[in-house]
């Protein structure tokens, strides 16, 4: 994977500007360790981070071509897994590759085809394209938003990047956080509205979107999304077809150049993905596959069951490690390096985050990082499929807002009231619900419970999914591992979204049908396991390391948390952890020692970014 940079400005020479480029790459680093590369011209310069996958030789970037008399410079971060089938289609077209690279393939489409090359694309990606001749810059982004992809925009200058930090590194870019980029922070966070940027004038390319930019301005425009249809097939047939089309994007998904492996925590999804992937490791002779689980230090001694972590993973890790033969690793993480690492994940996710969830991930995937370049996850799968207790739950089912988020009053009674005032986080919440829900693909003649269930499905995938994958990205490309998700598969994704709730549930139980259609591939008692999410840590030195680092904050004068917190409501936090504990306050894992996090992560956010609350 890779992080690109750069900008289009109609009105100043860009020529100059190669410090301010070599400043925004240089935040991108991590994303991209193995080479950088620039480019600039008279109104365009573009920047690039590169992580080798696909074609060492031949895929260096920024990468320009001239064919048919137009010349054309891109940036890519991303993978194909059409590769072959569009460089055929090119070929017939008369545009023909000189490497191996994926990212010519984008270029070349791209010249070929304009804006309609997006939907020639298989895979996971965020590029930008700028044709020197017609003076446009096209950017895109993936179907489901794997990869990320964000701009500013004032007057005939777009500056775009991988990350916020890159944009920001733009001196003129300001970090200012207006009403609604707070109200994206402490009321709907650690999530983020998609599309929305947190600072002024910047935004996120939306996923399964494109946007041009020229003299006469941007325009964004879908060139994807979710179609609503009747399933006519039977139970057995629509096992047998989710069967298909999940080996197929396993597999295709395996294609590298460096060495591959896979997430493992012995739960429905990932066993999934690692027995493809070990089956299609051995029919090409590349067993044993490498496998990774993380677990917690004094994890088995601590945790309880709730309804929202259900059981431990690592006797299941067992099972499956036996069944499939892997050349399996355990990643055991203890309180100390969670929260050493709690103010890197932050850097990593520029925005405060999911706490010791985002924290395990970044040192897991640092883990992971010591033998794989590429790992492969089972994310997603609960977004489609409608695996979380919300959409089993009285509680999310009767919810009229997001139903990861249904403790936000007690959230926002922590935050100064005047501020309370200013982001009017219920009203920010219900605005924007609102607007998810106005985007929802209904089905003709669809009432009632399946109406409503269909909702949920969409806030799933459009936005909890959303939060999820940029976690995924940012905590895996800290630590320059490219992690891919075959679940996100946009043929796989089109399908399940139009299979009924009662099939999807086949049996009775959540993610019945998955279930059914992985018969050939897992052994009994993982296929029926109930589901229990990326582990948070049971233990309760966590939480008392958190409280002890926000106790610090507090009594520090110069912490700008003084200005943006109710400071007794803070202090009587700890009280509440008895009240919060069957609920989480955001998703399924985070309890008040998560809240001690996010309080130090925001107060540092603050101090780092220098954010001025407009």
């Amino acid at each position: 994977m890779c992080g690109i940079a750069g900008w289009v400005d109609f009105d100043r020479n860009a020529s100059g500007d190669a410090p301010t480029l070599e400043a925004m790459t240089e935040t991108l680093t991590a994303r991209g360790p193995d080479a950088s590369g620039f480019w600039t011209g008279r109104e365009a310069a573009l920047g690039h981070r590169r992580l080798v996958v696909i074609d060492p030789a031949g895929g260096a970037q920024p990468m320009e071509r001239t064919i048919h008399g137009r010349t054309a410079v891109i940036v890519y971060n991303g993978e194909l897994y059409n590769m072959e089938d569009l460089r055929a289609d090119l070929e017939r077209v008369g545009y023909l590759p000189r490497t191996r690279s994926d990212t010519e393939l984008v270029l070349l489409a791209c010249l070929a085809w304009g804006e309609r090359a997006l939907e020639h694309l298989d895979g996971i990606f965020a590029f930008a394209v700028w044709d020197v001749d017609r003076r446009r810059l096209l950017m895109g982004r993936d179907r489901l938003g794997v990869k990320p992809l964000f701009y500013w925009q004032r007057g005939r200058k777009i500056v775009f990047a991988s990350e916020m930090k890159a944009i920001l590194a733009h001196p003129e870019v300001e970090p200012v956080v207006e009403a609604d980029g707070l109200a994206e922070v402490l009321a709907m966070g650690p999530a983020r509205t998609p599309g929305h940027g947190i600072f002024r004038r910047m935004h996120e390319l939306r996923a399964g979107h494109l946007l041009t930019f020229g003299p006469d301005g941007a325009r964004a425009r879908p060139y994807w999304s979710l179609v609503s249809a009747p399933h006519e097939e039977s139970a057995e047939e629509t096992a047998r077809h989710l069967e298909a089309l999940f080996v197929s994007a396993v597999r295709r998904q395996m294609v590298s150049d460096v060495p591959l492996g896979a997430f493992l925590s012995g739960g429905l999804d990932s066993s999934a993905v690692s027995a493809v992937a070990a089956r299609h490791a051995e029919e090409t002779g590349r067993a044993p596959l490498p496998t990774f689980s993380v677990d917690f230090r004094g994890q088995s001694e601590h945790f309880r069951p709730t309804d929202f972590q259900t059981n431990l993973d690592a006797p299941w890790v067992d099972v499956m490690v036996r069944h499939l033969g892997t050349r399996h690793h355990r990643v055991e993480l203890d309180t100390d390096g969670l929260v050493e690492a709690l103010l890197p994940s932050l850097w990593g996710r520029d925005m405060p985050g999911m706490a010791d969830v985002d924290t395990s991930l970044f040192l897991f995937c640092r883990e992971i990082r010591r033998e794989c370049t590429v790992a492969l996850s089972g994310e997603a799968a609960d977004e489609i499929f409608g695996g979380y207790p919300w959409c089993h739950r009285a509680d999310g089912l009767s919810a009229t807002t997001f139903p990861w988020n249904l403790r936000l009053a007690d959230r926002l009674a922590l935050i100064a009231p005047s501020v309370r005032q200013w982001i009017r986080g219920e009203e920010y919440v219900a605005a924007r619900y609102d607007e998810a829900l106005s985007e929802v693909p209904r089905l003709p003649g669809e009432t009632g419970a399946a109406r409503h269930i269909r909702e949920i499905l969409y806030l799933n995938i459009s936005r909890f999914l959303a939060n999820l994958l940029e976690r995924k990205d940012r905590m895996s490309m800290m630590t320059s591992l490219e992690v891919r998700v075959p679940f996100c598969d946009h043929r796989l994704v089109e399908y399940v979204w139009n299979i009924p709730w009662e099939m999807k549930n086949a049996g009775g139980q959540a993610k019945g049908i998955l279930r059914e259609a992985l018969a050939p591939w897992l052994p009994d008692g993982v296929r029926r396991r109930r589901k229990s999410p990326y582990p948070s840590t049971a233990n309760p030195s966590y939480g008392q390391a958190m409280r002890r680092w926000l106790t610090e904050v507090m009594a520090d004068p110069a912490s700008p948390l003084h200005g943006v917190v109710d400071e007794a409501a803070v202090l009587r936090l700890s009280s509440l952890e008895g009240a919060m504990a069957d609920l989480p306050w955001f998703g399924q894992l985070m309890g008040v020692p998560q809240m001690y996090a996010f309080l130090i992560q925001l107060d540092a956010w603050l101090r780092r970014y220098r954010v001025r609350l407009a």
